[in-house]
């Protein structure tokens, strides 16, 4: 395998927590994420779903009958506020689970740009730990902490990613 990106090392890190399975909808935000669970898939795997909020409402399920951390991924804009029932669902019934979700491309934030919604300021009530996530530096201390949180406190925590980081080497 080449040089790792960003996308590949939040991979490497829920691997290394123990997910076995992400609920999802592909979407052009998440591009690099999905590219890294691609190519992961004998480790980890990907169920699509039909709606991001049946992946949120699945991420719940799957750790409230498992005692593992559920984990959801949706795209940036409207995709992302799509997981906001399940993901309730999650924090109403103390359950663990990971939010991930895309964001536009960094230095198009703040710009009004297509689906340019801050979802890390949306999911502030729902999500105890809440970080976009700034560059392939920052992905792995976030992503453990995110799953750390998550399964300590029995929370939601999310990530906001910007897909432009997504596939950007350290």
């Amino acid at each position: 395998m080449a040089s790792k990106n960003a996308s590949d090392v939040l991979v490497d890190v829920l691997v290394e927590w123990g997910v076995e399975v992400v609920f999802g909808l592909p979407g052009d935000g998440i591009n690099g994420i999905m590219e890294a669970l691609r190519q992961r898939q004998d480790e980890i795997r990907f169920i699509q779903t039909r709606h991001e909020e049946s992946a949120a409402f699945m991420a719940c399920a799957y750790a409230k009958y498992t005692n593992k951390l559920g984990v959801c991924v949706a795209t940036s804009g409207p995709g992302g506020i799509h997981l906001l029932n399940g993901l309730y669902d999650a924090k109403l019934d103390g359950q663990p689970v990971l939010a991930i979700t895309g964001h536009h491309f960094h230095d198009l934030i703040g710009t009004y740009a297509q689906q340019d919604v801050d979802l890390d300021k949306v999911f502030a009530d729902v999500a105890r730990y809440n970080v976009r996530v700034m560059g392939p530096d920052h992905v792995e201390s976030v992503t453990h902490l995110a799953c750390r949180t998550a399964l300590a406190y029995g929370c939601v925590a999310h990530l906001n990613f910007p897909v432009d980081l997504q596939e950007k080497e350290p």
